[in-house]
């Protein structure tokens, strides 16, 4: 479904069967044969397009890039955009827009054509797939490049290494603009070669592109009941939507009453402030209605939500409490003795500010278990990778020879010739799909060869004058910006999760290993670090969303220079989008750039882990306690094992099983995110869809994405909402009630 900044998902949409027993007759024959006709095209040979409708109107060229498609699907990205800046700063997470926008994008243009007809061509006339799969990929190019201003950006301020983000606003424009159009040109050539020559070979199904092919195909169908299950998704997705933003805008207000349910603060005082309870409380337990992390629990399945789960409880249940019971880690009373409120909630303490001043002696406990979070997530994920080492270097193996396919076919054009370029371009035919799109419908070299080239030394002169990396470093995480958008493709492509974490913290360690023996002050270590790492992940995210992209468009049979076109123009809107809503975030929750907050509304975990990563590799001394580090390195060597031994030994009539394996890299997010709500709503969310599915397969699968998906975008478009009123003055933070919020402060 995404491109997260912290990612625990590596599970397929869910893949129930078809259940009957509580539709209707004619509506369950007319879903089921709609999906299963469907279901069909995929398993009969996934690497194809889907066959053209013969009852379907042929779909006119210049009806498919349109100035609709263009402005509906940037409008719905930009909302994922702002979204996913709330979302990411709030707990790590970003969603992609592939379904938002084909849902509700399907929703406005057939409104449009249907009102305002062939006589008004700019809006109206005919729609069709084609012209569904530009909306969407408007949309997800716009909705790109928030993970930037969630992780690294932030954690520069943090650490003073920036000055203010309204000063700052040019540079990180710049910043944007290199991020978004290298990936832009990076991943051009990686479509014919991740979606026609590879795919195949390495099992490239992209799930959540295909998925999305497969809704906007079933939305345009002919036959069948497709208009009205089209008609059902796009008004769940609305309904949801708006009841989120309302819910999200609302609740904020009365937080401890309509958002957040504190139980153990009710029980403390409904006993007259004397009680236990808060000791429960000071841990983060409670109960948040959370429509995004409902939302994202249908969505991830039971695994991953049960292993998030399990991890919090792991965290900030046992681990936690023992750190502050034997004295390794402390925590900050919110009140002092002489406040007037410390006879009511003197035993009220915050374990969640990292406590930087003292980490090795006197660390928090967030910081403490930051460590095993981090290193487990890189573990994991590095693992995963390795176990599949076949796929890896024939992934490598292929590269070079895409490359120098196109090597010999420029030399060919030109009259030349090359034995060597002939020999290593021979790819066998059966490892081959023919490219559907015609070469003229096809991206030109001179289109995205050229440009990249300019791309990546105006890269070089950003990072150098306004970042102050020289030019070794930023050739260097430009580099490793390709080597990971490579790997990153191919993991995306099988599993349907993006290993950005991965990337991003593999990018800190090297360019921590290049920094350290070059004399660099600590500060421009650690500014080189960040902005290093947020280019080859920004790089890295980009270039993978837009090939996800591109496999949408090859199943549909939209010609991808259409396409490319469209993620052109979505990306002008994010690189603009992305650093003004992180302005406008900055400006209304000024906490998030203070490290040593002890209250925020925003918990930001991506952006302590990229801090602390950057600060352990350019300290001369890492700042590490010693029972983390060897709890860490204990935690990460089961997470190594566990991974190979699923990999090697699950498989075959044992791949059942698999199921039951916990899921790392949720149990390390959920040590790295201080909110237990987050993964108790997730959990919740997940259970409701596994018992939807179970009882009812066909309504779930007419309408679970769509309605999840409005939640999730809802929820941070209203948080969105929430920033602009905190701004005008008339925000919850000023009118809100405390009522039901410990320590009789405000809790939104």
């Amino acid at each position: 479904m995404a491109s997260n900044v912290v990612e625990i998902s590596g599970q397929e949409p869910h893949q129930e069967p078809h259940a009957a027993e509580h539709v209707p007759y004619d509506e369950k024959a007319d879903v089921k044969d709609e999906a299963d006709s469907i279901d069909d095209e995929i398993e009969s040979d996934p690497f194809v397009p889907f066959p053209v409708d013969p009852k379907a109107p042929v779909e006119p060229y210049d009806r498919i890039l349109t100035f609709r498609a263009i402005a509906v699907g940037c409008i719905l990205g930009g909302l994922v955009n702002a979204s996913n800046v709330y979302l990411g700063l709030k707990t790590g997470w970003t969603f992609g827009a592939n379904l938002f926008g084909a849902i509700f994008g399907f929703a406005i243009l057939t409104f449009f054509s249907k009102t305002f007809g062939a006589n008004f061509p700019l809006l109206g006339g005919s729609f069709g797939p084609k012209e569904n799969s530009i909306v969407q990929t408007a949309a997800t190019a716009a909705g790109g490049l928030g993970g930037i201003f969630v992780s690294a950006i932030p954690a520069l301020y943090q650490l003073k290494l920036l000055k203010d983000p309204v000063t700052d606003f040019p540079r990180l424009l710049t910043f944007t603009i290199v991020s978004a159009y290298y990936g832009l040109f990076f991943a051009t050539p990686l479509r014919k070669f991740f979606i026609v020559h590879v795919a195949r070979e390495l099992k490239l199904i992209f799930p959540t592109a295909t998925a999305t092919a497969m809704t906007i195909a079933s939305m345009h169908s002919i036959g069948g009941n497709g208009g009205a299950n089209a008609t059902k998704k796009t008004r769940a997705l609305a309904i949801t939507f708006v009841v989120s933003i309302t819910f999200r805008v609302l609740a904020s207000y009365f937080p401890g009453i309509l958002w957040d349910w504190h139980f153990f603060t009710w029980f403390h005082v409904w006993s007259g402030y004397d009680s236990a309870a808060l000791a429960v409380e000071n841990w983060g337990w409670f109960i948040e209605f959370t429509p995004a992390f409902i939302g994202s629990g249908m969505l991830v399945g039971l695994n991953p939500a049960i292993s998030f789960f399990a991890g919090s409880v792991l965290a900030w249940g046992i681990i936690g409490p023992a750190l502050v019971h034997t004295g390794l880690a402390t925590g900050v009373a919110w009140f002092e003795a002489g406040d007037p409120e410390f006879a009511k909630w003197g035993d009220l303490v915050s374990f969640y500010s990292f406590g930087l001043k003292d980490p090795i002696h006197h660390p928090s406990p967030r910081y403490w278990l930051l460590w095993p979070g981090v290193l487990v997530m890189i573990a994991s994920s590095f693992t995963e990778l390795g176990v599949q080492y076949k796929l890896v270097w024939f992934a490598f193996k292929s590269a070079w020879k895409g490359i120098a396919m196109a090597m010999n076919t420029a030399a060919n054009k030109v009259g030349k010739h090359s034995n060597f370029l002939e020999r290593q371009s021979h790819i066998k035919a059966e490892h081959i799909v023919k490219d559907p799109a015609s070469e003229e419908d096809q991206v030109q070299m001179w289109q995205w060869g050229p440009p990249l080239i300019l791309v990546v030394i105006a890269t070089c002169v950003v990072l150098g004058l306004q970042y102050h990396l020289d030019v070794g470093m930023s050739i260097l995480a430009v580099f490793l910006g390709f080597v990971f958008a490579f790997l990153a493709i191919q993991c995306t492509g099988v599993t349907d999760t993006t290993p950005l974490t991965t990337a991003a913290k593999a990018t800190q360690l090297i360019l921590g290993g290049a920094t350290s023996g070059a004399g660099y002050v600590t500060e421009t270590a650690q500014r080189m670090n960040l902005i290093g790492g947020a280019i080859a992940s920004g790089a890295a995210g980009q270039s993978t969303d837009l090939v996800v992209d591109f496999r949408v468009g090859f199943l549909l049979s939209t010609p991808p220079k259409l396409q490319w076109y469209a993620q052109a123009i979505g990306s002008v809107v994010a690189m603009f989008l992305s650093p003004g809503m992180f302005i406008l975030f900055m400006k209304a929750y000024p906490c998030v750039l203070d490290a040593e907050a002890k209250k925020c509304s925003f918990s930001a975990p991506s952006v302590a882990a990229w801090k602390a990563v950057a600060v352990a590799v350019t300290e001369p001394t890492i700042p590490v306690p010693k029972s983390s580090a060897i709890f860490s390195i204990c935690l990460a060597v089961l997470s190594v094992i566990v991974v190979v031994v699923r990999h090697n030994f699950l498989n075959g009539h044992r791949e059942k099983y698999r199921a039951w394996v916990p899921n790392f890299m949720a149990i390390g997010l959920a040590f790295v995110l201080p909110a237990t709500q987050y993964s108790t709503a997730m959990l919740s969310g997940a259970i409701i869809a596994y018992i939807w599915a179970k009882r009812n397969a066909v309504s779930f699968d007419l309408l679970c994405y769509a309605i999840a998906a409005g939640m999730i975008a809802g929820e941070g478009l209203g948080g969105v909402i929430n920033a602009v009123l905190e701004i005008s003055g008339v925000g919850p933070a000023d009118h809100g009630s405390a009522l039901g919020c410990p320590g009789d402060s405000f809790c939104g």
